[in-house]
Order: structure tokens, then C-alpha cells, then sequence
């Protein structure tokens, strides 16, 4: 006999955003563990998720936000979130998802939106100079390959939109890149940020 109920698929389709099929048949491998179903979702979703990333995404959504601090510049954003379709395109959490990225890039302020998309000359570059730097302060040359790396990460999650840790951790803890991620999970589509504007009054534009 099922360890579950009706009202435990439910609970655990509004969750996840899975269908009833999906959610009966993880409670059932689960043994009815709400958590561990949950769990099993996600890794599953993750994954298709991944399949999926090189399907088109034509359609998506401009989503903004304007920060108006007192005493402070005016800062705007600007994102343009991309989905498979328009149906997931219009959803509430796909909306709420765009204006919350652009809350994101208001304040942390990011050049990129992927690391891939860091110009390759400018890496090297900051690499040479991480490697100067440590060899100037006599760090020994077998160490300084594994500084560098280290530097390089965190350049990344200063500068690049999917490795920055997303701001609201109240909302949610972990990447950017990972928060878009989960939501491409739950929807069964390619969903990623395509580019991005921020634009501070009296500052130059910054664009991912």
C-alpha cells in the first residue's frame, strides 16, 4: 500500500510545479518521503534541465527595476529572460523570476552574464597579474598556479551574473545561474538569461 496520500501529491506538485504523474510516481520510489521526493525531483529536473539547454528559446520576457535610494543615484535595469514558448513566458513565476534578476543586477552589479561570455584576453590577463602579484609577495612558484585559480573564481562570482550568489537569500540561497536553473527544471523548458542593461544616473552603462 502507497505510504501517501491525494493531499500529499498535491502538496508536493505545488512544491515543485511537477505534473500528478511526475509526483505520484517520486512519492511512490520515495516510500512516501515528502523531502527525499523532493529531492528526487530536483536532481531529475536538474538534469532534463541540462538536455535541454540547447533548444531554441525564441520567446521570453523584458523584466526591470528601478531603485531609487535617497541620497543615492537612480539605478535601472533592464533583463531579458528567454523561454521555449509564450505560455511559460506570460507564467507569474516566469515574470516574477525576470523582475527578480533585474533586482539582482541593480545591486550586485554584474559585467557578464556567463562566464563564457568574459573576453578571454581579459582572463588572461588578470591571470598574469594575480601570478605577478603572488610572485611579488613571495609566495613559492608551486602555489601560485592554485592562487590564481582561486582569484579567478572569485573575479567570476564579482563580475558574472549566473556566479554571483543571488542577493535575496531569504528568497533563495545559492547562484544566480542556479536559481535560473531550477526554474527551467520546474517548467520543462530552456530558460536562461540572454543580455542585460544597468544604467546608474551619472555612471556609464554596464552591459551583460
Amino acid at each position: 500500500m502507497p505510504q501517501f496520500t491525494a493531499k500529499d501529491v498535491q502538496a508536493l506538485r505545488k512544491a515543485t510545479g511537477v505534473g500528478m504523474m511526475d509526483a505520484k510516481k517520486a512519492l511512490v520510489e520515495c516510500d512516501g518521503d515528502m523531502d527525499r521526493a523532493k529531492d528526487l525531483l530536483r536532481e531529475k529536473g536538474l538534469a532534463d534541465a541540462k538536455k535541454r539547454a540547447g533548444r531554441d528559446a525564441n520567446e521570453g520576457t523584458v523584466g526591470f527595476y528601478v531603485h531609487q535610494p535617497a541620497g543615492y543615484p537612480t539605478v535601472g535595469v533592464i533583463v531579458e529572460l528567454a523561454s521555449e514558448t509564450d505560455f511559460v513566458a506570460k507564467s507569474d513565476r516566469f515574470q516574477k523570476m525576470a523582475h527578480d534578476v533585474a533586482m539582482h543586477i541593480a545591486a550586485a552589479q554584474p559585467k557578464w552574464v556567463r562566464t563564457e561570455d568574459v573576453p578571454g584576453e581579459l582572463v588572461d590577463r588578470e591571470k598574469e597579474l594575480i601570478a605577478r602579484e603572488a610572485l611579488a609577495s613571495g609566495k613559492p612558484e608551486r602555489i601560485v598556479e592554485r592562487i590564481v585559480e582561486g582569484r579567478i573564481k572569485s573575479f567570476y562570482k564579482d563580475n558574472v551574473l549566473y556566479e554571483q550568489e543571488y542577493i535575496r537569500t531569504d528568497q533563495y540561497e545559492g547562484k544566480v545561474g542556479d536559481m535560473v536553473t531550477e526554474l527551467a527544471a520546474s517548467m520543462g523548458e530552456n530558460i536562461g538569461v540572454r543580455r542585460f542593461a544597468r544604467l546608474a544616473v551619472g555612471e556609464q552603462e554596464t552591459d551583460g
